[in-house]
């Protein structure tokens, strides 16, 4: 059900459910690139709603639209996102743009809430676990993103924060975020602005599960896909 394939020159671990699939879950991982794949958890779940997945190489780039010389000297990992991994996996399972949703862990888990505020028309099923949401955090402390901005500021600008529009925004969004992470704050922070935007979304900022683990991401996967589906399958039933 699980194989290893190649999509614009870079590696990617893809799911195939033993149905016909309905959906495509764009799965994005944490800096350490631990996937969904075998995961004993998350596969069952996947089969079950009939979801295919896609995991792809890359987080060192924290899919931003700036080039990360160590990913690629030329696309933005963003960019090879939506115009690689995303249209050729569709064209695999023969699936409609509206069947996707966007979902990660870590520095995934930004990148699919970044992205689902930044495009909310195109993707409008978007979901974060432990996102890090603030990494201009991290700025200066030696990670990629010191190769990516030239500032602590301008890495800020580019957060989820800042992508908020205040009349247009993915109809179904999750956050979820253990309260002992250390990346809290910045998902809350988030909430915060959404609630005073008026901006429909759901949160679950009280459930433990180790902190910024696998151990929190396993034992929120039946949440996070159960609303992904729902998710979906109001998309598909939405005329235009």
């Amino acid at each position: 059900m699980w194989s290893s394939v190649t999509i614009g020159g870079r590696s990617a671990d893809v799911f195939t459910p033993a149905d016909r699939p309905r959906f495509l879950l764009v799965f994005l991982a944490d800096l350490d690139e631990v996937t969904l794949r075998d995961n004993a958890v998350w596969t069952p779940l996947l089969d079950a709603n009939r979801m295919a997945c896609v995991c792809p190489s890359g987080s060192e780039s924290w899919w931003v639209d700036r080039v990360c010389p160590s990913f690629d000297p030329d696309k933005p990992g963003e960019q090879f996102l939506v115009q690689d991994v995303i249209p050729t996996t569709l064209a695999q399972f023969a699936l409609a743009p509206r069947a996707t949703a966007l979902a990660g862990v870590g520095v995934g888990g930004q990148a699919a809430i970044r992205l689902g505020l930044k495009y909310p028309v195109r993707f409008r099923v978007v979901a974060g676990l432990g996102s890090i949401l603030d990494f201009h955090e991290l700025f200066g402390r030696g990670t990629r993103l010191d190769e990516i901005y030239d500032s602590r500021e301008q890495c800020r600008q580019d957060t989820a924060v800042l992508q908020v529009h205040p009349s247009t925004w993915p109809p179904h969004l999750w956050l979820a975020c253990d309260p002992d992470s250390p990346w809290l704050r910045g998902n809350d922070r988030l909430h915060e602005k959404l609630q005073a935007l008026a901006v429909p979304h759901t949160t679950d900022f009280s459930t433990r599960g180790c902190g910024h683990s696998w151990s929190y991401y396993d034992r929120m996967a039946p949440t996070l896909v159960r609303f992904v589906v729902d998710g979906l399958e109001a998309e598909a039933r939405r005329l235009v």
